[in-house]
């Protein structure tokens, strides 16, 4: 008998280990889900026949769902094993916002099906893929875009100096949807259907829009009264380029499939309008940058090191990319493609150091430790884990 309890023990020793190990496992870390489903769709729609793209852009769609599946079940798990850990989240001015994460997340992948997955696994089965993680991260993108700000109003302590792109991630993530939200649209009947889905996106750009536009101004003047960002948040300053490369991105989608959908004259409409906003959106989004381009060199310059932020780097540039394809589509400059080649090869090469480094940390198992507590001030912490 006593022989036997041996390996119960054991077993149940092991399994909380693992339960242990999952305890600061955040939502941010569905950003790195998101950074490698736009190196995979952004990819796709480079100027010329690269042979092989087209293939390798499919099996990175494919890592991405892999991500994504392990990710919910150990995100499952922290909710089951560590609920006060999760909930606290909630009330951290610092962790909340990544909540926009996962709606990101899940519509990254569900878009990328049909984009490249097809290729794999059949239309139809991209199809009913990106249904329902459309419709799941649709859903969660809404409730958290109204849901997070409320948060941070009622319940949060936020002081002036605190001021962050990270709120942007709540409030971008309804620009998510919209910008992939057109590509169900052939699927559907004809008809009401097809043209509630459109303008339902329709209205998700403007919300996230306007919501952008509140946003920005907090986070440029609390940079320019309070000076730089901690050296690990540095990265997230890339942030910025989220909303401004999606929105341009969703005005080039509208333009593809209003035709047929939408009534005449407004279907032509969004022809126009892809131009007029996607042009000098993309101008700011250049100049933004090479603004905080600059700002990161200093801050790497000064000693920052590897931390989740990183992933920054990966899916706000990855939609510049997709965004600057459909400017070429729609205005047939070459200049255009040149520009989404450029970002494509930026957003490849951080996602590729992102990847080795956080894959590192996973194995020396410093990413999921609990906080040191010389790191114990809320900003250097929040940097380092989430």
């Amino acid at each position: 008998m006593v022989s036997a309890a041996h390996p119960v023990t054991s077993l149940a020793g092991a399994g909380t280990r693992r339960t242990t190990a999952l305890r600061h496992l955040g939502p941010n870390w569905y950003a790195p889900v998101m950074g490698t489903a736009i190196v995979a769709t952004a990819g796709a729609g480079l100027p010329g026949a690269v042979p092989g793209l087209r293939t390798l852009c499919a099996a990175v769609w494919a890592l991405s769902l892999a991500m994504l599946v392990v990710l919910l079940v150990a995100r499952a798990l922290h909710w089951t094993h560590h609920r006060d850990r999760a909930r606290a989240g909630f009330l951290d001015p610092a962790t909340a916002p990544f909540y926009g994460c996962l709606s990101m997340a899940l519509l990254a992948v569900g878009g990328g099906a049909l984009v490249v997955g097809r290729d794999w696994i059949g239309v139809d089965a991209a199809v009913a893929l990106d249904a329902v993680l459309f419709g799941a991260g649709t859903v969660i993108a809404l409730a958290g875009a109204v849901a997070i700000p409320y948060l941070m109003v009622v319940r949060h302590r936020i002081e002036p100096g605190q001021a962050s792109p990270v709120w942007l991630l709540p409030v971008v993530a309804p620009m998510v949807s919209a910008a992939l939200g057109p590509l169900l649209v052939p699927y559907l009947p004809p008809g009401q259907a097809r043209e509630a889905l459109f303008l339902g996106c329709f209205a998700m750009f403007g919300l996230s829009l306007l919501a952008t536009l509140l946003m920005l101004p907090l986070i440029f003047a609390r940079l320019v009264t309070d000076g730089p960002l901690p050296l690990a948040l540095t990265p997230t300053l890339f942030l910025v380029l989220g909303p401004l490369g999606q929105s341009t991105t969703a005005v080039g989608k509208f333009a593809d499939f209003a035709p047929g959908v939408v009534a005449a004259p407004y279907d032509q409409g969004f022809g126009t309008l892809a131009v007029l906003y996607g042009v000098p959106v993309m101008g700011f989004a250049l100049f933004w940058l090479a603004l905080a381009g600059t700002m990161v060199l200093r801050a790497r310059r000064r000693g920052m090191g590897f931390t989740m932020t990183w992933w920054a780097f990966t899916f706000p540039v990855g939609t510049c990319v997709t965004g600057a394809e459909g400017l070429a589509r729609h205005t047939g400059l070459v200049a255009f493609d040149g520009l989404a080649v450029a970002l494509y090869a930026l957003l490849v090469t951080a996602w590729a150091v992102a990847a080795v480094r956080t894959a590192r940390g996973l194995v020396s198992g410093e990413l999921l430790a609990a906080p040191r507590p010389a790191l114990a001030e809320p900003v250097p912490v929040t940097a380092r884990t989430r």
